[in-house]
């Protein structure tokens, strides 16, 4: 196992527990092997839940591709061309995206009922490579360019050229569009790409975050026309124009942040053995939210005025405002990682697939 790949098992793993270890990045078979179908898909490890009008989806470890087209009653696996773990699933009206390890991105046009590859590790590998390179000659042929500058993009070429020997090994960690023609993906060792054509082209825009030593980079929101990521060893990031440019924001904490989330007028940020922190200015000043239990919060989503955010231990919060949330009594000690709103209360997704309790229906009315 490469470093990479160790890496970013480890990661994964604190993200959501402990994984089968048949989720290993850096088998190339997964990229081309589709998910296989069975009864069993239902209570795989999901990471991720994400609404399409009417449908809801869910993703997770195998490749497994879930849809429920009546509120989360009953659900299906539809056809998914990867095996790899999925890791998190965003829809722009009909359009879809899901992101996964091996630097997977799939698109569905149908609200989730179908599934192609648009991007891979070996493609992105490629971009990579062929990115770095443009720089350096850029700054070779400026008689004017620092030779420092220069031995940065040598050394960026050189580590997108053993990326390349390597294989794909780097995970995708999240994805955001802005519109049906714009939007970003972020996963491991600073990777970040960005479409403006709905997907056809990607660019790196890793040299435009103020993230030196390419931190991972696990999650995206867009609050109020801003875009923020969050990643580990506390970094937090934000662009007011549309990911053209990005500032480094003040972080409550060194540690990894896994979510991010928008709640009323409350930016929140989610993280390691119970680190909840809130801004009340756009992320320039955060406060620290005192909860039980101190678990890792994976998950979170505002909807009908109230805070919905889950975890590790059979963690979910539920509250008006972020000062005023309370656990809920789930008995059960599954990690979910997130949490979606429904006529049927709220639904959980994490270990052993998809849960509901009747108490979130009670409080979600």
């Amino acid at each position: 196992m490469t470093k990479h790949t160790l890496c970013a098992f480890v990661m994964a793993s604190s993200l959501f527990g402990l994984l089968p270890f048949s989720s290993q990045a850096g088998l190339p078979d997964r990229l081309e092997q589709p998910a296989s179908h069975s009864d069993a898909a239902k209570s795989v490890m999901l990471l991720d839940i994400a609404r399409s009008g009417e449908n809801l989806v869910a993703v997770g470890d195998l490749g497994v591709i879930l849809i429920s087209v009546n509120e989360g009653r009953d659900w299906q696996q539809v056809s998914s061309p990867v095996s790899t773990l999925l890791t998190a699933v965003f829809f722009q009206e009909d359009q879809g995206w899901v992101t996964g390890h091996d630097g997977v991105l799939l698109t569905s046009k149908d609200a989730g009922l179908t599934w192609e590859k648009v991007l891979d590790g070996h493609t992105i590998n490629a971009l990579l490579v062929e990115d770095a390179q443009s720089k350096l000659e850029s700054l070779q042929a400026d008689a004017y360019a620092d030779a420092m500058d220069i031995e940065d993009a040598e050394f960026d070429l050189e580590d997108a050229e053993v990326a390349m020997e390597e294989g794909p090994v780097n995970p995708l960690l999240d994805v955001l569009f802005t519109s049906s023609q714009t939007g970003v993906v972020v996963g491991a060792y600073g990777l970040a790409l960005s479409t403006v054509d709905g997907g056809q082209t990607w660019t790196s825009f890793a040299d435009r975050l103020p993230n030196p030593d390419r931190l991972h980079l696990n999650a995206l929101l867009q609050a109020d026309d801003q875009l923020y990521i969050a990643g580990e060893a506390g970094l937090l990031l934000k662009s007011y124009d549309q990911g053209q440019s990005w500032q480094s924001l003040p972080s409550p904490y060194d540690g990894s942040f896994f979510a991010l989330a928008q709640h009323q007028d409350e930016l929140l940020a989610l993280g390691l053995r119970g680190n909840l922190f809130r801004s009340l200015d756009a992320g320039y000043e955060w406060h620290p939210v005192h909860v039980e239990p101190t678990v890792s919060f994976l998950g979170a989503q505002s909807h009908s005025g109230l805070l919905a955010i889950t975890g590790l231990g059979g963690t979910l919060l539920l509250g008006p405002d972020s000062n005023q949330l309370l656990t809920q009594p789930l008995n059960t000690r599954r990690h979910f990682n997130s949490v979606i709103a429904t006529e049927q209360g709220w639904i959980l997704v994490g270990e052993q697939g998809v849960f509901l309790s009747n108490r979130a229906k009670e409080l979600a009315q």
